[in-house]
């Protein structure tokens, strides 16, 4: 069963999502702003979670509830 956004669309490696909430990136000084499109995810083991590299962040892993398909 695939990973899916905050509205229930699944989800898939390469695909594009914005951020629906302003999210604090912890360990640096970033937030992410609310509609933030984060380009090119990618999947992991954890049907909650993505990978992505987002602004002057690499390596990111966001929960997907805070997500939706761009």
């Amino acid at each position: 069963m695939p990973p899916k956004d905050s509205n229930g669309t699944p989800l898939a490696d390469g695909d594009s999502v914005m951020v629906i909430k302003d999210l604090k990136v912890k360990g640096t000084s970033v937030t992410l702003k609310r509609g933030t499109v984060v380009k090119n995810i990618r999947l992991t083991d954890d049907d909650d979670l993505i990978e992505c590299n987002a602004e002057k962040v690499k390596g990111l892993v966001l929960r997907t509830e805070f997500l939706k398909k761009a």
